[in-house]
């Protein structure tokens, strides 16, 4: 079931801030605990999640009861939500006791991965089934397998734009503009489009078009190289000048500063607003808004972003939370059980009207339409320096998601940033 016995490491001596801060890159948190490499799903599993939403609703009871269905020896699996998820599991992992499921936080780097989680497989051949492997993965094994894929665009609502005329996606960004006046003179309560400027992490929603725009997924890397990324040709440039556009022509909503994330759901749900940009994540809250507000969820589409390369329009996609396991798991048999199951079984990516991280995985309804127009991208890591135990320091990537919480909300290209969980997205 698992690659290969875990060797033996030699543990460090570090202080419990360093491990608390989960930088310890040259340490060892590793442990003499071997795999169950028997096989035989068996006994008592601890899972943990940030989706504290599908925990209180009962959603975990059911995918708890077809799991045991199927492993009848399992006999107990405790789901724990975990309200702020990175700051509180980063802290348990101070200690053994993380769980033996756990969504891998973001802050913890690629060189640290073997000392708190068992590696899944070599990242060659598991990347024959899965997809956006790299993120969790370090010198050719895997430790983390996403639960659902995001790609980036702009939700919208697809009643509103026909009724203004507009039955296919702008092309450039002028055409975007020129599409947001045309809803604006149909006559629209709020604005054709809406910022969150309010909410900061919204603006961080339009970093998910870079890559996008010129089809090129070394785009962030190669921002280190250039003194000139704000071209009117460049991805920064085509995003922030899009921007200032929108608001220039008075496109967005009146006062930027009174904006509402909860609010703006139902606005879109009923059309005073019409679009947003915003991952896919967002899309089955924004159905959920508009069936609560008495509109039709069918309303709520999904565009790429505005630009082609080629004649053909290209988009961001990556992994969401990855599941991996805890490396002093007692029963790391049944807990790759679990995540097998419920990468292939539960129907979570298309209950979250996500992409299957199963490169052959179904596509949800709501992005039928956008996949057939789109060309997936991914974009690249950045280079690996060597790490600091060969004298020079591995850079750390800052965890693209602020911290979930279950309000009401959770890749890896490098993601834009995430709302907190007054969104509802992944595991």
């Amino acid at each position: 079931m698992f690659p290969q016995k875990r060797r033996t490491r030699v543990l460090a001596v570090v202080t419990a801030s360093t491990l608390l801060a989960l930088t310890a890159a040259c340490s060892s948190g590793g442990g003499d605990q071997e795999a169950n490499d028997d096989g035989t799903p068996s006994g008592e599993l601890t899972v943990l999640t940030w989706r504290t939403d599908l925990v209180e609703d009962g959603t975990f009871d059911e995918y708890v009861e077809q799991f045991k269905a199927k492993y009848p020896e399992v006999t107990d699996v405790t789901v724990e939500g975990v309200t702020d998820y990175e700051g509180t599991v980063k802290t348990r992992m101070n200690t053994e006791d993380y769980g033996d499921v756990l969504a891998i936080p973001g802050s913890v780097t690629p060189d640290q991965l073997p000392d708190f989680f068992e590696p899944l497989g070599d990242q060659a051949e598991m990347e024959k089934e899965y997809r956006w492997l790299n993120d969790k993965s370090f010198e050719g094994k895997s430790y983390g397998i996403p639960v659902v894929g995001n790609v980036q665009g702009v939700v919208y609502n697809k009643r509103v734009w026909e009724e203004a005329g507009i039955t296919e996606f702008p092309t450039t960004p002028q055409e975007f503009l020129d599409d947001l006046q045309a809803v604006k003179d149909k006559g629209i309560a709020v604005a054709p489009l809406y910022t969150n400027y309010k909410d900061a992490w919204a603006l961080s929603q339009w970093e998910g078009w870079r890559g996008a725009v010129t089809a090129n997924p070394d785009y962030v890397n190669e921002m280190t190289q250039t003194d000139t990324p704000w071209t009117e040709e460049s991805d920064s440039g085509v995003i922030d000048g899009t921007i200032y556009d929108v608001v220039a022509q008075g496109l967005t909503e009146a006062d930027p500063t009174t904006t509402d994330w909860e609010g703006s759901k139902r606005l879109l749900g009923v059309g005073d607003i019409s679009a947003m940009v915003l991952g896919s994540w967002s899309i089955p809250q924004m159905q959920a808004a508009a069936e609560a507000a008495g509109a039709d969820p069918a309303d709520i589409a999904y565009m790429p972003t505005p630009s082609q390369v080629d004649g053909k329009f290209h988009t961001v996609a990556g992994g969401d939370y990855n599941l991996g396991i805890n490396v002093h798991s007692k029963n790391k048999a049944t807990a790759r059980a679990w995540i097998d199951w419920f990468n292939h079984e539960s129907g979570f990516s298309e209950a979250q009207v996500g992409l299957s991280p199963l490169i052959d995985g179904p596509v949800p309804a709501a992005l039928e339409g956008f996949m057939a127009e789109v060309e997936l991208i991914t974009m690249n890591p950045a280079p690996r320096a060597r790490s600091r135990c060969s004298r020079t320091s591995t850079p750390r990537r800052a965890s693209s998601r602020p911290t979930r919480s279950t309000a009401s909300r959770s890749s890896t290209t490098p993601a834009p940033a995430r709302a907190p969980r007054s969104r509802s997205s992944t595991t």
